[in-house]
C-alpha cells in the first residue's frame, strides 16, 4: 500500500554536491521526503532507467512515478503516463540534475 507510513532503511542515492551535508548524518527518509513530487532517475537491477516525478513509495521501494521515460543503454526507449515499479527491481533512486534550457 502506497500509504504515508514511516519508511524502513532505504536504499537511496543522491547525486555529489546535491544539499549540504555538514549538518551531520541524513536518514535516507529524509533523501525521499525532500525528492517526493520532483524528477528522480530510478535505476533497475537489470541497468534500465526510469526518469520521472516521483509520486510516492512505500517501505519496500515499491515506486509510482508520473511523466516518465524509460532508458535503455542510455537510449529513450518509452514515454509513459503513470508507472510503476515494484521495489524488489530497484537497484537506487537519485535526485535528476537540474537541466538547463538553452
Amino acid at each position: 500500500h502506497f500509504g504515508s507510513s514511516s519508511i524502513p532503511a532505504l536504499r537511496a542515492a543522491s547525486p555529489a554536491g546535491a544539499g549540504a551535508m555538514s549538518t551531520g548524518k541524513r536518514a535516507p527518509s529524509d533523501f525521499i521526503k525532500q525528492v517526493l513530487g520532483r524528477p528522480v532517475i530510478v535505476k533497475l537491477n537489470n541497468g534500465t532507467d526510469y526518469r520521472g516525478v516521483l509520486a510516492c513509495l512505500d517501505g519496500y521501494m515499491n515506486i509510482a512515478m508520473e511523466q516518465t521515460e524509460e532508458y535503455v543503454d542510455g537510449v529513450l526507449k518509452n514515454k509513459y503516463g503513470d508507472t510503476f515499479i515494484r521495489g524488489n527491481n530497484v537497484l537506487y533512486i537519485s535526485a535528476q540534475p537540474k537541466q538547463r534550457r538553452a
